[in-house]
């Protein structure tokens, strides 16, 4: 090959680089620590296949994913079920909706004191969660009408449910906190929600964005027979896939 045509080619090939760079689009997708954030780095190189970059940004609670989700400063989350969504949209007025559903972590009552929740003495302290998603939305420990044990509800930040376990005579907590805090979410719990129920995880995106083209590609890049697998070999039964 001639310099002249080396030349042409190099210009070419130079010339070609901002296409091929368009074709990438970075999406920011806000997830907390654990299966949530570790499933999406399975889907990672999927999507890049689609041409989707996908960066996690973790955060170690449930109130702010939707904050930073509808302020811009991520374009997706994974990390909420419907209806907490649901309560979110309604209490804060964001423009937020769902677009694919992800997995399902039955939740546990965990307890280094007792075998069984039979076991739990009157007057035993449990510790729950101090979101809505968990709390059961807009009730909250002193709507409680029948409560023969007298049993006690402490509140608390749901990612220190393991880390109070000794304090309390037993503490309900998320799987993906229970994983991070050494917890085997499939033989620990003295007691596990069903799940069948209608607390299943979800894909959250901007309205204004839901039909967008890298919102159907991050989707299908999710529900692949690859992040199913390795969702059932990570997890062992403690996450379950609902697509």
């Amino acid at each position: 090959m001639s310099l002249k045509k080396l030349g042409l080619a190099a210009i070419l090939s130079l010339a070609a680089l901002p296409a091929l760079a368009q074709q990438t689009q970075t999406v920011r997708i806000g997830a907390t620590p654990g299966p949530h954030a570790q499933i999406l780095e399975a889907v990672k190189p999927i999507a890049a296949k689609k041409g989707l970059d996908i960066k996690i940004v973790e955060f170690s609670d449930y109130v702010v994913p939707n904050t930073a989700l509808a302020g811009g400063d991520i374009e997706a989350n994974s990390f909420q079920n419907q209806p907490y969504l649901d309560n979110q949209v309604a209490d804060r007025g964001f423009k937020i909706e769902s677009v694919g559903l992800t997995v399902n972590f039955p939740i546990g009552i965990y307890s280094k004191k007792h075998k069984s929740l039979d076991a739990l003495p009157s007057g035993a302290t449990i510790s729950i969660p101090n979101d809505p998603t968990n709390g059961g939305f807009k009730p909250t420990p002193i709507d409680v009408v029948d409560n023969p044990k007298k049993l006690k509800f402490v509140e608390i930040e749901a990612a220190q449910g393991p880390r109070v376990l000794e304090d309390v005579d037993a503490s309900i907590i998320n799987t993906n906190y229970a994983t991070s805090g050494g917890l085997d979410p499939v033989k620990d719990p003295i007691a596990r929600e069903n799940p069948k129920g209608p607390y299943v995880n979800l894909i959250a995106v901007r309205s204004e964005d839901k039909n967008k083209p890298w919102v159907k590609a991050l989707v299908e890049s999710y529900h692949t027979p690859e992040v199913k697998q390795f969702i059932e070999e990570k997890f062992k039964g403690s996450v379950l896939t609902s697509w």
